[in-house]
């Protein structure tokens, strides 16, 4: 071969290299990013091209399913059943606005796309079965989703139920709600009602149960008592504690009040949780110190993210001056709270003081309707002892059999609550939010414990309290529950 033809050759051969080169890059090294890209269109067409897995409640009822479009090249969108009701468990699934929360999380096993699922796609290629998705089946109770839905009503608020024993979340509510299914699609009628929620001054769209945190108020005192217990400040509930009346904050010329004409001086734990005593709590925030608060803050899981897989904002108890941590002791300051964080602290009292990890999906399916995934519950934390949890559960009691509880009342059931109503605004200028925590007891032991928060901006502020909008709804929640267990 004469030199100009081997150059030839040699070029040739390095072109065909780079080719190879090039095409096993993209192939392999760059497939996973391509596939993702939003401008790949014939990936998001596959990806709606076959109906997608459902969400489950109740052990088999479906609360979302599929529909054919018309005039699109994406073949099947998302429909949910009481789309505002399970919005704040399910999220959305949108061809247009991507997916939130479980629809997001758990895509690759909705659509059939996952890992788990892979021996399901190899069979269907040689059954020749049409792809399908597989499904998610949740932990929640759905007479427990709607007595929280339906109890909240047209206010601005949020419920979080738990089961204590396990960590599995019954309820999940926030109010006010929107339908996923209004932009499920890709048109400008769906476009229009996405633009719509985002411009809603009351925003639909944010999960309040998770995401928003609140001044939790007097349904603090819960842990602030856990701490007086277990750091041996108080071991008797009973006995008087060395509480006196004005409390001066620490540090300030300025007296902690107490609500009304309530005898707080020197009463015993039990009396001062039953008539709410800011001055008893106050001072025993500020007897243990900002650390210990916080060390058992923390022990309820204050101060950190919590999956659910769907991320709970973190809520905070935190690191501050003397008088401002006498204050976060009852609720109020800087102290911040989720309303699934409250429904945690109400579960671990009512386990005997353990507390089990929140979690909403039980189990994930393949298309057969095979179990590839159970879940298996797993311990959160240890927050206080088991006698002194059940002095807590005492305490509690006795603010729904004779104290500020008194709606949450259930005939023939053991309850224990403890009401809040947080300042809001400047200068608690507006309208406070109105708490209830509580749990609920049976023989077979505790299957449900409950966060209630009410945002009511148009009640008269005097007809705003824990016991008075927040209570009744945790009943309703409780109720639903142990009814569903007979």
């Amino acid at each position: 071969m004469n030199k100009p033809l081997r150059r030839i050759a040699i070029f040739c051969g390095v072109l065909i290299f780079a080719l190879l080169a090039r095409t096993n890059y993209l192939q392999y090294v760059r497939a996973d990013e391509l596939n993702t890209r939003d401008e790949n269109r014939r990936v998001r067409i596959e990806r709606y091209a076959h109906e997608r897995g459902d969400i489950i409640v109740d052990g088999g009822k479906a609360v979302t399913g599929s529909k054919e479009t018309e005039d699109s090249d994406f073949k099947y969108k998302r429909v949910w059943q009481d789309g505002p009701m399970w919005a704040p468990v399910t999220g959305y699934s949108s061809q247009a606005f991507d997916a939130s929360q479980i629809e997001k999380l758990e895509d690759g096993i909705l659509t059939g796309n996952d890992d788990q699922l892979f021996f399901d796609r190899t069979m269907s290629m040689f059954t020749g079965d049409k792809k399908q998705g597989g499904n998610v089946v949740t932990t929640l109770n759905s007479a427990a989703q709607k007595a929280a839905f339906t109890g909240l009503g047209n206010k601005k608020g949020a419920v979080a139920a738990l089961d204590p024993q396990t960590g599995a979340i019954l309820a999940l509510a926030s109010t006010p709600s929107y339908d996923p299914s209004t932009f499920a699609g890709n048109s400008d009628k769906d476009s229009k009602a996405w633009q719509a929620l985002q411009k809603d001054k009351d925003k639909p769209m944010l999960n309040r149960a998770l995401r928003e945190t609140y001044p939790p108020g007097s349904t603090f005192k819960i842990v602030t008592a856990a701490a007086a217990l277990e750091n041996g400040l108080y071991t008797d509930i009973d006995a008087k504690t060395k509480s006196p009346v004005p409390f001066r904050l620490p540090q300030t010329t300025q007296d902690l009040p107490n609500e009304g004409n309530i005898q707080c001086e020197n009463v015993p734990l039990r009396e001062a949780l039953r008539i709410s005593c800011n001055t008893v709590f106050g001072k025993i925030s500020d007897d243990l110190g900002n650390q210990k608060m916080i060390d058992q803050a923390n022990k309820f899981g204050f101060n950190k993210d919590v999956f659910t897989p769907v991320r709970a904002t973190e809520s905070v108890y935190p690191k501050d001056n003397p008088p401002q941590n006498a204050m976060a002791g009852i609720g109020q300051a800087s102290n911040r709270a989720t309303p699934l964080q409250m429904a945690m602290v109400a579960s671990a009292v009512a386990n005997d003081g353990k507390l089990m990890q929140p979690y909403m999906v039980a189990k994930r399916q393949s298309p057969g309707l095979d179990d590839i995934y159970t879940h298996e519950p797993e311990q959160f934390s240890q927050p206080l002892s088991g006698e002194n949890a059940q002095k807590l559960q005492e305490m509690m009691k006795t603010v729904v059999e004779s104290g500020t509880g008194s709606n949450a009342r259930i005939p023939g059931v053991t309850v224990g609550g403890k009401t809040g109503t947080a300042q809001h605004g400047l200068g608690n200028s507006e309208n406070p939010y109105a708490w209830f925590i509580s749990y609920a007891k049976t023989d077979s032991g505790s299957p449900v414990a409950v966060a209630v928060v009410v945002e009511d901006s148009k009640a008269t502020r005097d007809d705003i309290s824990g016991g008075g909008l927040a209570a009744p709804i945790a009943k309703k929640v409780m109720q639903a529950v142990i009814d569903s267990k007979k």
